[in-house]
């Protein structure tokens, strides 16, 4: 399976009279959210299923890269919320669902959740080392049997710039 762990788009700033839940993407945000789900389409990415946190400006990132026909199929998940627990999930949601070997799933959330997920996967624990850039993307493969804790690949590792 392979994991492509995609940071929301630039979001609106905190403010005091708005919860950081309901922060939506700039229009900026959205500009190049867009160009690069365009730029991944012409890459020839598609994915089985998108999974969101339902954080406002991440599920606008999914929409996005739903609108683009990147995936046909999207899912928020709690999961990928700033408290979200990659061992939850992949014990809750991952395992008991059996994907085929080589279903490509992408996981839009927030910093450092994804990058914390993507440590442990690779190297069994969160060493704070990566750090996903706002609309930014890095893509992991899980190995074909027994734990992913650890013994994941990294095969992309892309800021946004390169995609614009």
């Amino acid at each position: 399976m392979e994991l492509y762990l995609i940071r929301h788009g630039i979001a609106e700033e905190h403010q005091p009279n708005l919860k950081d839940e309901e922060r939506q993407l700039t229009p900026e945000g959205r500009q190049k959210t867009e160009k690069i789900a365009q730029k991944l389409l012409k890459l020839e990415l598609h994915f089985d299923l998108i999974l969101t946190s339902p954080l406002v400006r991440a599920y606008q990132t999914a929409e996005i890269l739903i609108a683009a026909g990147l995936s046909s199929q999207l899912e928020a998940s709690h999961h990928l919320n700033f408290d979200g627990n990659i061992q939850n999930w992949l014990q809750e949601w991952l395992e008991p669902r059996n994907y085929p070997q080589k279903t490509r799933l992408a996981l839009v959330g927030h910093e450092p959740n994804l990058s914390h997920w993507a440590e442990i996967l690779l190297w069994g624990e969160a060493k704070e080392s990566l750090i996903l850039k706002k609309a930014g993307m890095m893509g992991i493969k899980l190995p074909d049997d027994g734990s992913a804790w650890g013994r994941s690949q990294m095969f992309w590792l892309t800021p946004p710039k390169y995609l614009l």
